[in-house]
Protein backbone atom coordinates (compact mmCIF):
# COMPACT_ATOMS: atom_id res chain seq x y z
CA UNK A 1 0.00 0.00 0.00
CA UNK A 2 1.47 3.48 -1.04
CA UNK A 3 0.23 6.90 0.66
CA UNK A 4 -0.74 9.36 -2.16
CA UNK A 5 -1.64 12.57 -1.35
CA UNK A 6 -4.34 14.97 -3.63
CA UNK A 7 -4.07 18.13 -3.99
CA UNK A 8 -6.83 20.46 -4.79
CA UNK A 9 -8.03 23.83 -5.48
CA UNK A 10 -9.51 26.21 -3.18
CA UNK A 11 -10.51 28.72 -5.28
CA UNK A 12 -14.22 29.12 -5.74
CA UNK A 13 -14.30 31.95 -8.17
CA UNK A 14 -12.37 33.30 -11.30
CA UNK A 15 -10.41 35.53 -9.97
CA UNK A 16 -12.10 39.02 -9.00
CA UNK A 17 -15.25 37.79 -11.34
CA UNK A 18 -18.21 36.08 -10.14
CA UNK A 19 -17.63 33.14 -12.83
CA UNK A 20 -17.56 30.24 -10.53
CA UNK A 21 -15.10 27.46 -10.62
CA UNK A 22 -13.40 25.13 -8.42
CA UNK A 23 -12.18 21.59 -8.96
CA UNK A 24 -13.57 19.34 -11.95
CA UNK A 25 -15.29 16.43 -10.11
CA UNK A 26 -14.14 13.36 -12.65
CA UNK A 27 -10.37 14.75 -12.47
CA UNK A 28 -10.94 14.10 -9.06
CA UNK A 29 -12.94 10.78 -8.86
CA UNK A 30 -11.18 8.63 -11.20
CA UNK A 31 -8.64 9.25 -9.81
CA UNK A 32 -9.49 8.68 -6.25
CA UNK A 33 -11.14 5.86 -7.72
CA UNK A 34 -8.53 4.30 -9.24
CA UNK A 35 -5.92 4.63 -5.69
CA UNK A 36 -8.38 2.79 -3.50
CA UNK A 37 -9.60 0.14 -5.62
CA UNK A 38 -5.76 -0.35 -5.95
CA UNK A 39 -5.73 -0.45 -2.27
CA UNK A 40 -3.97 2.82 -1.92
CA UNK A 41 -4.01 5.44 0.95
CA UNK A 42 -5.30 8.44 0.07
CA UNK A 43 -5.42 11.91 1.56
CA UNK A 44 -6.80 15.45 0.28
CA UNK A 45 -5.11 18.57 0.87
CA UNK A 46 -5.63 22.19 -0.29
CA UNK A 47 -4.08 25.54 -0.07
CA UNK A 48 -6.99 26.78 2.37
CA UNK A 49 -7.53 23.46 3.57
CA UNK A 50 -11.54 22.65 4.49
CA UNK A 51 -14.35 22.55 2.34
CA UNK A 52 -13.36 21.83 -1.64
CA UNK A 53 -15.39 24.18 -4.40
CA UNK A 54 -16.42 21.76 -7.09
CA UNK A 55 -17.07 23.17 -10.62
CA UNK A 56 -20.76 23.15 -11.13
CA UNK A 57 -20.12 22.46 -14.66
CA UNK A 58 -18.71 19.40 -13.48
CA UNK A 59 -21.40 18.63 -11.89
CA UNK A 60 -24.18 18.79 -14.73
CA UNK A 61 -25.34 15.39 -16.47
CA UNK A 62 -23.54 15.64 -19.54
CA UNK A 63 -20.11 16.28 -17.61
CA UNK A 64 -21.13 14.00 -15.10
CA UNK A 65 -18.75 10.70 -15.55
CA UNK A 66 -19.60 7.58 -13.59
CA UNK A 67 -17.16 7.98 -11.31
CA UNK A 68 -18.38 10.90 -9.97
CA UNK A 69 -21.68 9.49 -9.96
CA UNK A 70 -19.89 7.05 -8.28
CA UNK A 71 -18.68 9.40 -5.63
CA UNK A 72 -22.34 11.54 -5.26
CA UNK A 73 -23.28 7.69 -3.50
CA UNK A 74 -20.41 6.91 -1.55
CA UNK A 75 -21.22 7.75 2.11
CA UNK A 76 -17.50 6.13 3.19
CA UNK A 77 -15.78 8.78 0.97
CA UNK A 78 -17.57 12.14 0.14
CA UNK A 79 -16.07 13.54 3.45
CA UNK A 80 -12.98 13.79 1.63
CA UNK A 81 -13.76 17.17 -0.02
CA UNK A 82 -15.23 18.01 3.06
CA UNK A 83 -12.47 18.41 5.11
CA UNK A 84 -9.21 18.90 3.14
CA UNK A 85 -5.94 18.62 4.72
CA UNK A 86 -4.54 22.71 4.69
CA UNK A 87 -1.70 22.62 2.68
CA UNK A 88 0.86 24.52 5.22
CA UNK A 89 0.49 21.57 7.26
CA UNK A 90 1.22 18.76 5.12
CA UNK A 91 4.39 16.84 5.71
CA UNK A 92 5.49 15.42 2.13
CA UNK A 93 7.55 12.64 4.20
CA UNK A 94 4.42 11.22 4.74
CA UNK A 95 3.71 10.33 1.02
CA UNK A 96 4.99 7.96 -1.82
CA UNK A 97 3.23 10.16 -4.39
CA UNK A 98 0.75 13.56 -5.07
CA UNK A 99 -1.29 14.13 -7.80
CA UNK A 100 -2.60 17.65 -9.02
CA UNK A 101 -6.42 17.26 -10.61
CA UNK A 102 -7.62 20.37 -12.44
CA UNK A 103 -10.69 22.37 -13.22
CA UNK A 104 -9.94 25.86 -13.49
CA UNK A 105 -9.28 26.92 -10.14
CA UNK A 106 -5.64 25.33 -10.09
CA UNK A 107 -4.76 28.35 -12.51
CA UNK A 108 -5.67 31.27 -9.43
CA UNK A 109 -4.63 29.22 -6.82
CA UNK A 110 -1.84 26.73 -6.94
CA UNK A 111 -0.29 28.17 -10.08
CA UNK A 112 0.78 30.94 -7.07
CA UNK A 113 1.01 29.17 -4.18
CA UNK A 114 4.60 29.17 -2.48
CA UNK A 115 3.73 25.79 -0.80
CA UNK A 116 2.78 24.28 -3.61
CA UNK A 117 5.84 25.15 -5.51
CA UNK A 118 8.40 24.13 -2.27
CA UNK A 119 6.42 20.80 -2.78
CA UNK A 120 6.61 20.33 -6.50
CA UNK A 121 10.31 21.27 -6.65
CA UNK A 122 11.16 19.09 -4.10
CA UNK A 123 9.62 15.82 -5.07
CA UNK A 124 10.71 16.52 -8.56
CA UNK A 125 14.44 16.98 -7.44
CA UNK A 126 14.03 13.26 -4.80
CA UNK A 127 12.63 11.44 -8.29
CA UNK A 128 9.51 10.96 -6.13
CA UNK A 129 6.11 10.06 -8.48
CA UNK A 130 4.32 13.10 -9.48
CA UNK A 131 0.96 13.38 -11.50
CA UNK A 132 -1.61 15.83 -12.94
CA UNK A 133 -4.21 16.41 -15.27
CA UNK A 134 -5.65 19.13 -17.13
CA UNK A 135 -5.23 22.28 -15.58
CA UNK A 136 -3.40 20.58 -12.57
CA UNK A 137 -0.39 21.12 -14.06
CA UNK A 138 -0.76 24.96 -13.27
CA UNK A 139 0.70 23.46 -10.11
CA UNK A 140 4.41 23.42 -11.74
CA UNK A 141 4.04 26.87 -13.40
CA UNK A 142 6.06 28.80 -10.01
CA UNK A 143 8.38 25.32 -8.74
CA UNK A 144 11.91 26.30 -9.55
CA UNK A 145 14.95 24.13 -9.50
CA UNK A 146 18.12 24.93 -6.53
CA UNK A 147 19.41 27.03 -9.56
CA UNK A 148 16.77 29.15 -9.93
CA UNK A 149 15.32 27.21 -13.76
CA UNK A 150 12.16 26.45 -14.10
CA UNK A 151 11.78 22.26 -12.97
CA UNK A 152 9.34 22.25 -16.57
CA UNK A 153 12.51 22.89 -18.15
CA UNK A 154 13.16 20.35 -20.71
CA UNK A 155 10.20 18.45 -19.42
CA UNK A 156 7.74 16.59 -21.52
CA UNK A 157 4.88 17.22 -20.36
CA UNK A 158 1.12 17.50 -21.34
CA UNK A 159 -2.02 20.00 -20.12
CA UNK A 160 -5.24 21.54 -21.07
CA UNK A 161 -4.25 22.86 -24.55
CA UNK A 162 -5.65 26.52 -26.23
CA UNK A 163 -8.13 25.01 -28.55
CA UNK A 164 -9.49 23.12 -25.51
CA UNK A 165 -9.70 26.44 -23.58
CA UNK A 166 -10.85 28.08 -26.42
CA UNK A 167 -13.76 25.61 -26.96
CA UNK A 168 -15.03 25.90 -23.42
CA UNK A 169 -15.07 29.82 -23.83
CA UNK A 170 -12.58 30.76 -21.29
CA UNK A 171 -9.52 32.09 -23.09
CA UNK A 172 -10.17 35.38 -22.50
CA UNK A 173 -10.82 34.67 -18.68
CA UNK A 174 -7.78 32.57 -17.37
CA UNK A 175 -4.86 34.03 -16.35
CA UNK A 176 -2.84 32.63 -18.99
CA UNK A 177 -2.82 30.00 -21.37
CA UNK A 178 -1.76 26.90 -19.80
CA UNK A 179 -0.21 25.60 -22.69
CA UNK A 180 1.70 28.61 -23.72
CA UNK A 181 3.21 28.92 -20.17
CA UNK A 182 4.37 25.14 -19.97
CA UNK A 183 6.15 26.33 -23.27
CA UNK A 184 7.18 29.61 -22.20
CA UNK A 185 8.93 27.49 -19.07
CA UNK A 186 11.23 25.40 -21.42
CA UNK A 187 8.91 22.44 -21.39
CA UNK A 188 8.60 20.07 -23.96
CA UNK A 189 4.80 20.15 -24.79
CA UNK A 190 2.93 17.86 -26.77
CA UNK A 191 -1.10 16.87 -26.55
CA UNK A 192 -3.09 14.38 -28.17
CA UNK A 193 -6.70 15.56 -29.98
CA UNK A 194 -9.09 17.99 -28.57
CA UNK A 195 -10.61 16.11 -25.37
CA UNK A 196 -9.39 12.55 -26.38
CA UNK A 197 -7.12 10.70 -24.01
CA UNK A 198 -3.78 11.55 -23.68
CA UNK A 199 -1.20 10.87 -21.25
CA UNK A 200 2.58 11.85 -21.38
CA UNK A 201 5.02 10.07 -18.65
CA UNK A 202 8.36 11.85 -18.17
CA UNK A 203 10.69 9.80 -15.51
CA UNK A 204 8.53 10.02 -12.02
CA UNK A 205 6.40 13.20 -14.03
CA UNK A 206 3.28 11.81 -15.67
CA UNK A 207 0.75 14.44 -16.75
CA UNK A 208 -2.54 13.99 -18.87
CA UNK A 209 -4.39 16.54 -21.26
CA UNK A 210 -7.94 17.05 -20.10
CA UNK A 211 -10.22 14.95 -18.03
CA UNK A 212 -10.62 12.01 -20.60
CA UNK A 213 -7.05 11.52 -19.79
CA UNK A 214 -7.47 11.38 -15.51
CA UNK A 215 -8.00 7.76 -15.23
CA UNK A 216 -5.06 6.64 -17.37
CA UNK A 217 -2.79 9.23 -15.78
CA UNK A 218 -3.85 8.08 -12.28
CA UNK A 219 -2.70 4.21 -13.79
CA UNK A 220 0.86 5.12 -15.22
CA UNK A 221 1.54 6.96 -11.73
CA UNK A 222 0.66 3.71 -9.84
CA UNK A 223 2.73 1.92 -12.50
CA UNK A 224 6.09 4.25 -11.37
CA UNK A 225 4.91 3.55 -7.51
CA UNK A 226 5.18 -0.29 -8.12
CA UNK A 227 8.36 0.04 -10.17
CA UNK A 228 10.05 1.66 -7.31
CA UNK A 229 8.28 -0.39 -4.83
CA UNK A 230 8.10 2.59 -2.52
CA UNK A 231 7.68 1.32 1.14
CA UNK A 232 5.15 2.25 3.07
CA UNK A 233 6.46 5.44 5.79
CA UNK A 234 4.73 3.47 8.52
CA UNK A 235 7.45 0.64 7.87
Amino acid sequence: MARILIVVTSAARMGETDTPTGLWLEEFTTPLYEFLDAGHEVTIASPAGGRVPIDPRSLEDEALSDSGRRFQSDGAHRHLLEDAVRMASVNPQEFDAIFFPGGHGPMWDLAVDEAVASLVAGWLESNRPLGAVCHGPAAFVSARRADGASVLTNRHVTGFANTEEEAVGLAKLVPFLLQDRLVSLGAQYSRGRDWGEYVVTDGHLVTGQNPASAGLAARRLMGLLAEAEVPSPST
